[in-house]
C-alpha cells in the first residue's frame, strides 16, 4: 500500500494546488476532527482526491492560508459524505465551494437501506471499508500512517461512488430534486448560538427546581471556560451525568461534593476547588434560571389531544398521508418533508388550508420546491379531512 506524507510546508502545498487545479472532474473532500477530544471543532486534517490529479492530505494547523486553493477549487463540483458536518470546518480554513455532491444524501434520497460511507461503498462497489479510526484523536502528531492510509481511502473512492449515484439518480427520476437538496445544504445558514447554551446538559429535563438548575448552569459554564483553555472536550473532564448528579445532590460542603460517588470525570476531583466554587455560586445566587424557556415551537405531539385536539387531527392525517408520499418516492419520511415543518403548520395552519397557502407556509420554514410539490396538496387534503372528523365526533358527542 501506498505511504502518504501530510502537506504541511509551503512548498508542498503550492504543488498540491497546482496539481489539483489540472486534475479532471469533481473534486473528493473529507475532513477529521477530533471530537470527543478536543474542544474545537476544527479540521486536524483536510484530505482531498481528483482524477488526473490523486490523493492530497493537509494539515491545517500548519497551513496559515487556504486562499490559493480556494481560488483555484471553488468553482468545481466538491463530493462530499454527509457534507453538513464537514462544511463549517471547511469554511473556518477558508475552503467553501460553489456547488456539492453529497453522497450520504443522494444514498438517503434513493431509499438505501444503510448510508454511511462504508456502506454505501460496498453497495455500489463492491469493496469493503474498514472504520477503525472513524472516532480517533485527529490532532494526534505524528499521524500514524495507518490512519492516513484509512483518511485517504475514504476519498479515492469517493468520485466512483458519486458517478453511480448520479446513473441511479437519473434512472428513478430524482436528479433534480437531488440538486435542490445539495443546494439546500450548501446555502444553510448555521444556527445562533444558543442564548443558554448549558441547556443542551444531556438529562437536564430530569433536574426540578430553580436552585438545581442554577448549580447545574454554573458547573456547566466553569468546564466550558476550563474546557475552551485546555482544548478538551469537556465531556472528558466531567461528563454531564456528573452535573447533573451534582444538581440534584445539592451537596453543601466541598467535603460533600468530594465523596459524590455519581461525581466522575478526569479532573473531578483534581480541579475540586474550581468545581466547588461553581456549586457555590449555584446555590448562593439570586440569579436563578427559568424552570420553563419560552420557546416558538409547538408544544411535544403527545399533548396536543388534550391541549388542541383539531391540531392533533390535523398532524395525525398529514403524517399518513406525507408517509404514503415517502412511500411512493422510495425514500425516508423526514427527506420528503421535515418532520418539525409538518408540526408547525398543523398546530398554526393558514387561515384557508389550501394547497397553495400551505406551500407558501412551508416555504417560509425552509422546504424545498420539490417538497412542496410533493406535499401540500396532500396536506390540504388531511387538514379538511381532519376538520371533518373532529366536526363528525363534536356533533356524535351532542
Amino acid at each position: 500500500m501506498d505511504e502518504f506524507r501530510v502537506i504541511a510546508s509551503p512548498a508542498e502545498f503550492g504543488d498540491a494546488v497546482q496539481l489539483l487545479a489540472g486534475g479532471e472532474g469533481p473534486i473528493a473532500v473529507d475532513a477529521e476532527r477530533a471530537s470527543g477530544f478536543r474542544y474545537s471543532q476544527r479540521a486536524y486534517l483536510i484530505q482531498m482526491y481528483r482524477r488526473g490529479a490523486g490523493t492530497f492530505l493537509f494539515d491545517p494547523p500548519e497551513i496559515p492560508d487556504f486562499s490559493e486553493l480556494q481560488h483555484a477549487l471553488h468553482a468545481d463540483e466538491w463530493v462530499l459524505h454527509a457534507a453538513s458536518q464537514d462544511l463549517a470546518c471547511l469554511r473556518e480554513v477558508g475552503l467553501d465551494p460553489e456547488a456539492i455532491f453529497d453522497t450520504e444524501l443522494a444514498a438517503r434520497l434513493l431509499g438505501m437501506p444503510r448510508v454511511g460511507l462504508a456502506s454505501v461503498v460496498e453497495e455500489l462497489l463492491g469493496i469493503r471499508l474498514a472504520k477503525e479510526h472513524s472516532a480517533s484523536d485527529w490532532s494526534t502528531r505524528p499521524l500514524p500512517q495507518s490512519w492516513l492510509q484509512y483518511a485517504a481511502l475514504d476519498v479515492e473512492l469517493l468520485v466512483d461512488v458519486r458517478d453511480r449515484l448520479v446513473e441511479r439518480l437519473d434512472e428513478t427520476g430524482k436528479a433534480g430534486l437531488a440538486r435542490q437538496e445539495f443546494k439546500a445544504v450548501l446555502q444553510r445558514e448555521a444556527k445562533p448560538p444558543a442564548a443558554e447554551p448549558w441547556r443542551r446538559l444531556s438529562g437536564i429535563h430530569g433536574v426540578r427546581g430553580q436552585r438545581s438548575l442554577a448549580v447545574a448552569r454554573e458547573l456547566w459554564l466553569a468546564r466550558d471556560a476550563r474546557a475552551a483553555e485546555l482544548d478538551i472536550a469537556p465531556g472528558r473532564m466531567v461528563p454531564d451525568a456528573s452535573i447533573l448528579a451534582v444538581a440534584k445532590a445539592l451537596p453543601q460542603t466541598r467535603r460533600a461534593l468530594a465523596d459524590l460517588r455519581e461525581f466522575t470525570g478526569r479532573a473531578s476531583r483534581s480541579e475540586l476547588d474550581r468545581w466547588w466554587s461553581a456549586v457555590e455560586r449555584g446555590l448562593t445566587t439570586s440569579d436563578l434560571p427559568a424552570v420553563r424557556v419560552p420557546t416558538d415551537a409547538p408544544p411535544p405531539p403527545r399533548a396536543w389531544a388534550m391541549r388542541n385536539p383539531e391540531a392533533d387531527a390535523r398532524l395525525r392525517l398529514a403524517r399518513q398521508a406525507v408517509a404514503e408520499v415517502a412511500e411512493r418516492f422510495d425514500m425516508p419520511v423526514e427527506n420528503v418533508l421535515t418532520p418539525d415543518h409538518l408540526r408547525r403548520v398543523a398546530w398554526s395552519p393558514p387561515a384557508e388550508p389550501t394547497a397553495a397557502a400551505i406551500g407558501t407556509a412551508l416555504e417560509a420554514l425552509g422546504a424545498r420546491p420539490w417538497q412542496i410539490e410533493a406535499t401540500a396538496q396532500t396536506i390540504a387534503d388531511a387538514f379538511v379531512d381532519a376538520e371533518q372528523s373532529v366536526q363528525d365526533a363534536a356533533s356524535g358527542a351532542s
